[in-house]
């Protein structure tokens, strides 16, 4: 699945333009690396992003297309 999509749908990021936006300034890090939007994200990742001054690091346990509001917080782990 797309990062910015993942984003969106496990909701780290509330819209997908945002998250789009997110990856482009180089806010989002995936395995280390500056992601674009279009990198592939799959179980056993670890995501940073960059909120401000604070930065989030979870790492991706679960991969689906949609998912309901309460089970969005499975879809990865805060580290």
């Amino acid at each position: 699945m797309r990062l910015d999509k993942y984003l969106k749908v496990s909701r780290l990021i509330k819209r997908r333009t945002v998250a789009n936006d997110a990856c482009d300034a180089g806010r989002v890090i995936v395995n280390g690396k500056v992601a674009k939007a279009s990198v592939s994200v799959k179980a056993g990742d670890i995501i940073e992003i960059q909120f401000g001054t604070k930065t989030l690091k979870v790492e991706v346990t679960n991969v689906q297309e949609t998912v309901k509001k309460d089970e969005a917080s499975q879809m990865y782990k805060e580290i």
